[in-house]
């Protein structure tokens, strides 16, 4: 299914968005690497995200935070990040969506792993790709079972191979690590798509 352009509101600001509807009540929110260093709904990572659902026919809602692109605000260090996740969970579930899933990149794991681990998660299924561990402090004692998938690059310059799997056991999370991938998955795109798509079909 083709993405829309779309504009979901967020109290006072606006958040630049594309969505992706299929038939059936899942659907997706895709969230980018971090803001301050280029990162936007356009990442070659968060596309692969995309068209891994869109290929199982599972409605896609990716869009940029706050003071990106088009969106309205500023940047908020995950605070603010967090209100604009929740905002279009909000607008997912008026589509009549009611199973959601998150898939967040980079920060965008980061930001994502604040709700997932708060009292009020409302995804059913959490994928994480290269949670920048390295650089961000995560709370791990709140993520246990929580997270359904993590996966990263074995050359990955802010999420340690090592570590993260360390991590997978401590929250009882699968793992899937990716040869000669590093933290931006330039050329490894389509192995990071074929992960996701079994992931998704099991």
């Amino acid at each position: 299914m083709p993405e829309e352009k779309i504009y979901i509101k967020n109290g006072s600001r606006i958040l630049e968005s594309l969505f992706s509807k299929s038939s059936g009540n899942k659907g997706v929110v895709i969230c980018h690497p971090h803001s301050l260093m280029g990162g936007s709904m356009y990442n070659n990572v968060v596309e692969a995200i995309q068209e891994s659902f869109t290929a199982e026919k599972i409605s896609t809602l990716r869009f940029n935070f706050r003071g990106v692109g088009e969106s309205t605000g500023s940047y908020d260090e995950g605070k603010g990040e967090k209100e604009d996740i929740l905002a279009v969970c909000e607008y997912l579930k008026k589509q009549d969506l009611t199973e959601l899933y998150f898939a967040g990149y980079s920060f965008g794991a980061w930001v994502g792993s604040k709700i997932i681990g708060g009292d009020n998660n409302p995804f059913s299924c959490s994928i994480c790709v290269s949670p920048p561990i390295g650089y961000f402090d995560f709370e791990w004692d709140n993520l246990k079972d929580k997270i359904s998938l993590l996966i990263c690059g074995d050359r990955d310059q802010f999420c340690s191979k090592n570590v993260l799997a360390e991590k997978a056991k401590e929250i009882n999370s699968d793992i899937k690590i990716i040869s000669g991938a590093d933290h931006f998955y330039m050329g490894k795109e389509k192995e990071l798509e074929n992960i996701l798509k079994k992931y998704i079909n099991n």
